[in-house]
């Protein structure tokens, strides 16, 4: 993040303790923990005698720290910014995290009865689960609410794993739960406010369009240019329908009728290559799981593009094209 002026950084003044409550970013609120290999449990001593729970810490005692946590004694977060779950990129992560262990810990923060709310890493403890693992490693952090919702924000877009819709839900409870102006959230999540505003502003679209965008049909290009178009669902439709672009719906939220795609001389609107080329379509989505569009744009030429949502997604598709990985 950006300094400010030398006033605004001394210990005192309002806006460095607005800052140290605002600005503990993905690292500050991990520890700076970060791991190349399987984390193992913290090894205890033979003679040590086992608590019920790593959380019953001693009154002084911390109760922060890396540990191995059961699975069953974490609860999921109530308020996870990201809600949608590819399940072809879980299996992938949970067949790694079979062989290989789990190589970044979770986040969670302890609650009562030795149980502990998840805070970052939901994909990691789905997995965990399905390679039908009975413990995780974790780094436990005392959080206040404020903290929780941040964290979880900032470790899915550092990983970008968030669709835009999720992403301005997330702002949006900052914004509403927490009493964040956007220039806060912006400098939270290291993002420029333009970039916050606008996102949330997505939230003002029906809820059928931003189902499109949550489930990658619609970008958030297409439905930024619906914002305040009383016509943004039938318009949404049509552009999944005719795969239009962004500048082709921009157009037709404006009232034009979207530019005809150009053909040379002597080429008809169809021919039996198109079915061919549909069926090589048909059989690369199968392939990779995934929506692809091929486009000709002369004879003998055309553009193939493959549609991904997360970069788990990428990594698969690359393995599938490559025989091995990135």
């Amino acid at each position: 993040m950006s300094a400010g002026n030398e006033d605004d950084q001394r210990p005192g003044s309002p806006a460095a303790i607005r800052k140290r409550k605002l600005g503990r970013g993905l690292g500050a609120l991990m520890g700076e923990t970060r791991r190349e290999e399987p984390v193992a449990a913290p090894a205890r001593s033979s003679n040590a005698t086992p608590t019920s729970s790593e959380a019953d810490a001693a009154p002084g005692e911390s109760r922060e720290g890396l540990r191995s946590i059961p699975i069953s004694a974490i609860s999921p977060l109530a308020n996870q910014p990201r809600t949608h779950f590819d399940e072809d990129a879980l299996a992938e992560l949970a067949a790694s995290i079979a062989a290989r262990g789990v190589i970044q810990p979770i986040i969670v923060t302890p609650e009562s009865n030795n149980r502990y709310r998840l805070v970052a890493g939901e994909r990691r403890w789905r997995a965990a689960q399905k390679a039908r693992l009975h413990d995780i490693p974790a780094i436990v952090r005392e959080l206040d609410p404020r903290e929780i919702t941040a964290l979880a924000l900032i470790e899915n877009l550092q990983r970008e794993d968030l669709n835009a819709v999720e992403e301005a839900r997330a702002y949006s409870r900052l914004s509403e739960g927490e009493g964040m102006t956007q220039a806060e959230i912006a400098a939270l999540v290291e993002k420029s406010r333009s970039h916050v505003a606008n996102t949330m502003r997505l939230l003002a679209l029906p809820s059928q369009v931003l189902d499109l965008v949550e489930v990658g049909k619609l970008s958030m290009g297409h439905a930024r240019a619906l914002i305040g178009n009383e016509q943004a669902l039938r318009l949404a439709e049509q552009a999944v329908r005719q795969d239009l672009s962004v500048r082709e719906v921009e157009r037709m939220a404006r009232g034009e009728a979207p530019a005809k795609p150009k053909r040379k001389p002597g080429t008809s609107g169809s021919s039996p290559v198109d079915a061919d080329l549909e069926a090589v379509q048909t059989h690369l989505e199968e392939f990779l799981g995934l929506q692809v569009r091929i486009k000709p744009d002369e004879p003998g030429k055309g553009t193939v593009s493959i549609r991904y949502r997360t970069l788990d997604q990428l990594d698969l598709v690359c393995q599938r094209l490559t025989g091995g990985e990135i």
